[in-house]
């Protein structure tokens, strides 16, 4: 079975847009388009239900059953109860309000583990738990690889370490992190887990319960939805964390992280993402499945048709002597991001690409301790090419040939 492309890139607004014609995108790291059911909802919802939600009158009851559907089947999708999934701003806000609950549950002298392979959304809040007199201890990547090798974890675990926390892949490396082998050390000795689903999920929904972290974030504008930031808490670690909402919000886990409040369209919005979902898997499949089994053959299908169009890329760049290549050169061990350090800045060269209908983009991208430990000049940053399921090879070969043009 293989991803029907052309019935895909017809779910996405953006591929029948004039003003993009022509242009293959490559920034989906850093936020991909939108498909037609989120944005169907999210219209519906600003013209006909954008009132208070849960009060009796039927635009605001229709508005709070929107709400609760989109929370009740994204769990399903993630193999979770419903109240074990939040809905806040974004990733780096929920990563934020976390660090807060476990800088008041732990003890000075206890420790977490932290890695520089990162987003600073999942480091940065973590780290400055050193100043409430927790340790915090550096999982540190390979200088030349980018790999993060378990048994550099396992001389760091130990009776103190209350968390881990890491990426299900990086946002530049692209390695794909072995989440249940690093879970299962880290529950071994104690510890919680908490993992940035981030750069993973736009490849596929997991189901979080069968790999076992007790908390999993990503963020939906990257998986095809709103400007959300979702977040797996699981219940146990949920109900030991002391509440950061409001006070009357204690008893009720979902809202126990979320300070902020639901943003209700957006919230409501994310329903499409399960709406997509299934009907991927009703064009490819069709049948009875559960939402978690259906996620798992639409995730299947994304990855293959992925690595399909990947290792040609890798395979381009490689090569070449004014290139290094972030991360693993096999497609099988990677997710489709791939940065490449340049003897110029990354953002000259996504620069000059435009003049060939690329949209690439060129930074740190928010990963400047894991470019500076692989000796990647910061300032100089990284070219970074990022897909999706919805990308085809007539676009990869568009990229290689404005490759071949501008390095």
């Amino acid at each position: 079975m293989t991803l029907d492309t052309a019935w895909v890139r017809a779910q996405f607004p953006a591929f029948a847009e004039p003003s993009l014609k022509g242009l293959a995108f490559f920034e989906n790291a850093g936020g991909s388009y939108t498909c037609k059911q989120v944005i169907d909802r999210l219209f519906r919802f600003y013209t006909q239900r954008k009132v208070q939600p849960y009060a009796p009158y039927e635009a605001s009851t229709l508005g709070g059953q929107e709400m609760d559907e989109a929370r009740a089947r994204m769990a399903a999708i993630l193999g979770v109860d419903a109240d074990e999934l939040s809905f806040g701003p974004s990733t780096t806000q929920n990563t934020y309000v976390l660090a807060q609950a476990f800088g008041q549950m732990l003890q000075p002298g206890e420790a977490i583990i932290v890695t520089n392979q990162d987003h600073e959304a999942n480091t940065g809040p973590w780290r400055r738990l050193a100043d409430r007199g927790i340790e915090v201890r550096e999982w540190c990547i390979d200088p030349d690889t980018g790999h993060l090798d378990t048994d550099v974890l396992e001389n760091l675990l130990d009776e103190n370490v209350r968390l881990v926390c890491f990426p299900h892949c990086s946002n530049v490396v692209g390695q794909v992190n072995p989440v249940t082998e690093i879970t299962a050390l880290a529950h071994a000795a104690g510890a919680f887990v908490c993992v940035d689903g981030v750069s993973y999920a736009p490849h596929g929904f997991v189901d979080v319960g069968a790999l076992g972290p007790d908390i999993y974030l990503f963020s939906a504008y990257k998986t095809y939805g709103p400007h959300q930031g979702l977040m797996v808490i699981r219940r146990a670690l949920g109900e030991l964390l002391p509440n950061q909402g409001h006070v009357f919000n204690a008893g009720s886990l979902y809202k126990r992280f979320t300070p902020a409040g639901p943003d209700h369209a957006q919230v409501a919005a994310c329903a499409g993402m399960a709406d997509y979902i299934d009907a991927t898997y009703a064009h490819h499949v069709g049948g009875d499945a559960g939402p978690a089994a259906r996620a798992a053959v639409v995730h299947n299908l994304m990855r293959a048709h992925e690595t399909e169009l990947l290792q040609p890329l890798l395979d381009g760049v490689k090569s070449r002597t004014s290139v290094r290549l972030i991360g693993p050169s096999e497609a099988t061990d990677r997710a489709p991001t791939v940065a490449l350090a340049l003897n110029r800045p990354g953002e000259d060269v996504a620069a000059a690409l435009v003049k060939h209908g690329i949209m690439a983009e060129g930074g740190d991208f928010y990963a400047g301790r894991a470019l500076s430990a692989m000796g990647v000049d910061e300032a100089m940053g990284v070219l970074r090419l990022s897909f999706t399921h919805y990308t085809t090879r007539d676009e990869v070969d568009q990229l290689l040939t404005a490759l071949d043009e501008v390095l």
